[in-house]
């Protein structure tokens, strides 16, 4: 599992996450994954078309980064996912609480701001 941060237009962050997402995979980055995206309010979008596959410590994984998110007034969406990975996130019910989308210009959309 590779994890890469970027800052993208000074105001967004992107989080590319390649590889799989289960027990191996999601220990290789669990603490960098959890400080990248707990200690300041983002907008955040993790891109998860490298990731083949996610298993549930790796839904986990991700739902505990939203919530950080929500609880410091961040945003975040998840997005591209596999068909695999989006049915294994909808049927777990991520999607009731984090955006799955497929693209960077609606994942911007939804990470501004309301005005």
């Amino acid at each position: 599992m590779k994890m890469i941060v970027q800052e993208i237009e000074n105001d967004y962050t992107m989080i590319t996450l390649d590889g799989r997402l289960d027990l191996e995979g999601t220990q290789k980055i669990d603490q960098q994954f959890a400080y990248a995206t707990s200690v300041r309010p983002l907008k955040l979008a993790v891109n998860l078309s490298g990731v083949p596959f996610i298993a549930s410590i790796g839904v986990r994984t991700l739902l505990n980064a939203a919530r950080a998110q929500a609880g410091r007034g961040g945003r975040m969406v998840l997005l591209g996912p596999a068909p695999i990975v989006r049915n294994i996130l909808e049927t777990a019910g991520v999607d009731r609480i984090v955006p799955i989308l497929n693209d960077w210009e609606t994942a911007r959309a939804v990470l501004r701001p309301a005005t």
